[in-house]
This record gives structure tokens, sequence and C-alpha cells, in this order.
């Protein structure tokens, strides 16, 4: 039986610049082993540890497009959407969309090297 989702692996260009871009946003550090450039760990806060991993010729996916598709996305409960949209932009993020829907108002975004995010609220 498994006893615990260890990491969530996430391919990039360039690892170390994804996992400071996460480490900023979700209060973390970033783990980085000099025998091993080409994987990045973001340890150090609440929930699963991110990894970045470099893959030769990445290209990041488009969205809402389909020529490149997502093959996942993150979602971040916040408690300020408003105020972490604004720190998320300020670290490299790119809005997508806003959405307001009665059930849970979501702010989307893509992070440098374009895999999509939302913050929940």
């Amino acid at each position: 039986m498994i006893r615990k989702l260890q990491a969530v692996a996430l391919d990039c260009a360039d690892p170390v610049r994804l996992a400071e871009f996460y480490a900023d946003l979700l209060g973390g550090r970033v783990v980085a082993d000099p025998e091993d450039p080409d994987w990045v760990e973001v340890q150090g806060f609440e929930g699963t540890p991110l990894a970045c991993q470099r893959v030769d010729g990445y290209r990041a996916p488009e969205w809402p497009g389909q020529e490149r598709p997502q093959q996942l996305h993150l979602d971040f409960d916040v408690d300020d959407l408003e105020g972490e949209e604004k720190r998320a932009l300020a670290l490299g993020a790119t809005v997508l969309e806003r959405t307001t829907s009665a059930r849970r108002p979501t702010g989307g975004f893509t992070r440098p090297g374009g895999i999509r995010s939302a913050l929940l609220h």
C-alpha cells in the first residue's frame, strides 16, 4: 500500500527558476543537489513537496488551446484572493482568467514556464 505522496514533479526548462518561483509563492525553500542540477525540490511548506525537473526541448503547455495541452494544474487555497494574486503576479505569474462563481471564486494564472495554477478562496 502506498503510504504517502512524496512529491509532485513538474517538467520544465529551468528547474532552479521554477523552484524559486514556487518557494516564494508558498513560503518554502529550494532544495538542490549540486550532483543533480536537473532536479530541484521545493520543501518546507504545508502540503506535498514539489519537484522541478529539467526536460530538454521542453515546450510549455498552452491553455485553453490544445496544441500543447496542459498535463496538470495546481490549485492553492488562500484567504485573500486579491492579495495572493497580486503576490503571484509580482513573482512572475501571468493572469489567465478570473471567475466569480458562487461556489468558489478563483484567480487562474500561469507560472513562469507555463503550468496553469489557480488560487481558490
